[in-house]
């Protein structure tokens, strides 16, 4: 073909080579009302550099390099010994040493450390996911650990260094260490009472010998590992360290990795467990209640991953109709294309503010919070991680056919958007834990309503929705028959009075008018042609 036929034309510019911090103004606005102001000048340098390097073209290439290069088992090494290794390319190191060297495990050691955290690990998220899991499961191994303060003497320094010391070897030798977990098995999956592996007590107190299966071991290249195995006295915790301190290797057998539909970069596997050495973590028979901690952790870090994956979706779609042209003019300025653009952003703005409202709720540690927590994280991580998927698919439907090319990215957002909302409890597991806080502990909705409350009577829609959910909550028959749409409410009433609090009135305006006021249809791009709508896409654009 004659090259004169080739010419480029109407293509939107790769969206590179600017700050993601900056450039999202909903988490920059909401890390300015959860941050003190003394702090706050440090904060936002930290995250925009931070920005900077996640949207720059080299990150963004070792983002594509992890996902399209997975990690690979090596069982054995030449002469037949086991090592049960996992190789996995340079630019996930290299990914996940700048996640730590930026704070994404040290959250607990730092001021403000759970917001400033956030919103780095929303940054982060938006390069490529996958380094987010052990990162996650690091952060959220502290509280478990703190139920044996000596456990946590010895083991939370580690845990929050902001040095990636890679390689297997006694973590008394590391500048840092990641954490891992295993507590699914292939007969329990979320039922984990139904756990099988056996833990044997040895000689020394606090130790114990680990017999059985993990159907899913997350990151199994990490220096220890939080699991559950059956004691004497019933389901218990353990700390399972990789390597022991004499250097030989505990042994942690790796079946096999899991071929998965996103996440490809990290590691799952299934893993067996003969004699291997544990420690305990908490009393015997409390394995629940001593790493119910962590859960709530990595639950809300499902949360900010979903709104991480929402905002570059959102990000991307907003990018290319301003610059793609069609019809005239630019897709962005035409009236439905614009509708879809606001309904998408009003979604991943909502998440943003809630993620980092719970985020805010952890540095704060008081009592009414930690109540708050309690009914907020599971109704955070049923709905927002449920909302994942379809942003995902209708902004990769507004770059047309360019979005369902691997190029673009978007379907490797795609692909990457269900993994929250199964992780760390699907839709049901959730919902049920939202029965649960609202059963057994008044202190949580009392918490939950009075955050609602104090946006009330500033918008007629969001009154309503408080007294409906009310009259909800006044009538439990058959309540676990209905516990998603329980959820469901929760999550959005809370949603809701946080953009009348806090976003632009014609954030708040859209959301009310749709997600509360009962005029939305089932598809994006259905709110009230009246709305300013024109705004909302402004403020969603990442500005190059």
């Amino acid at each position: 073909m004659a090259a004169s036929t080739h010419t480029v034309t109407n293509q939107a510019p790769p969206l590179v080579g600017y700050d993601v911090f900056t450039a999202d103004r909903a988490l920059g606005e909401a890390v300015g009302r959860h941050v003190d102001p003394a702090l706050l000048d440090e904060v936002r340098t930290e995250l925009s550099d931070l920005g900077r390097a996640a949207g720059s073209r080299q990150v963004q290439e070792w983002g594509s390099l992890a996902d399209g290069n997975p990690p690979v088992l090596r069982t054995h090494d030449r002469y037949g010994h086991r090592v049960d290794e996992v190789g996995f390319h340079p630019s996930w190191h290299r990914l996940l040493g700048k996640g730590v060297s930026a704070g994404l495990t040290a959250a607990w050691a730092r001021p403000a450390g759970h917001v400033r955290r956030a919103a780095a690990f929303v940054v982060w998220s938006q390069v490529e996911a996958g380094n987010g899991c052990p990162l996650s499961m690091t952060h959220a191994a502290v509280p478990a650990l703190r139920t044996d303060p000596a456990l946590a003497a010895e083991w939370e320094p580690r845990l929050t260094s902001m040095v990636y010391d890679q390689g297997l070897r006694p973590a008394s030798e590391k500048a840092g260490v990641l954490f891992g977990m295993a507590m699914t098995e292939k007969q329990g999956g979320s039922d984990v009472r139904a756990n099988t592996t056996s833990a044997r007590p040895l000689a020394e107190d606090g130790t114990y010998e680990l017999t059985g299966h993990k159907w899913f071991c997350s990151a199994p290249m990490s220096d220890g590992f939080l699991v559950l195995a059956q004691a004497p006295d019933g389901l218990t915790c353990f700390l399972v360290p990789r390597v022991l301190e004499d250097g030989g290797r505990n042994v942690f057998r790796i079946q096999r990795l899991k071929d998965k539909l996103g996440n490809r970069s990290n590691a799952s596997a299934e893993v067996e467990f003969d004699g291997t050495w544990a420690r305990r973590v908490g009393a015997e028979g409390r394995g629940v209640r001593t790493i119910i901690g962590m859960v709530a952790a990595t639950r809300l870090d499902c949360v900010l991953g979903s709104a991480a994956l929402m905002r570059q979706a959102v990000a991307q779609a907003v990018h290319h109709c301003t610059h793609r042209e069609a019809f005239g003019g630019p897709l962005a300025d035409k009236p439905l294309m614009r509708n879809v653009l606001a309904d998408l952003a009003l979604e991943s703005e909502a998440a943003t503010a809630l993620g980092l409202r719970l985020a805010a709720a952890y540095d704060d540690g008081g009592e009414q919070e930690r109540a708050f927590l309690r009914l907020a994280v599971p109704a955070a991580k049923y709905w927002v991680t449920k909302r994942c998927t379809p942003v995902a698919a209708e902004a990769l439907e507004c770059l047309g056919g360019n979005g369902y090319v691997e190029e673009s990215g978007m379907p490797r957002l795609l692909r990457e958007s269900p993994l929250n909302s199964v992780w760390e409890g699907a839709g049901n597991v959730q919902a049920l834990d939202v029965l649960r806080a609202l059963q057994r502990e008044p202190g949580a909705l009392d918490a939950y309503l009075r955050e609602v409350g104090l946006a009330r009577g500033a918008d007629h829609r969001l009154d309503g929705a408080i007294k409906g959910l009310l009259t909800e909550l006044a009538d439990l028959e058959g309540v676990e028959g209905r516990a998603r749409r329980l959820a469901e409410r929760v999550a959005l009433v809370l949603q809701g009075s946080l953009l009348v609090r806090f976003a632009p009135p014609e954030v708040a305006d859209a959301f009310c008018g749709s997600r509360l006021g009962g005029n939305w249809g089932s598809s994006f791009g259905t709110l009230p042609h009246t709305l300013d709508l024109a705004s909302v896409v402004d403020r969603a654009r990442p500005v190059v």
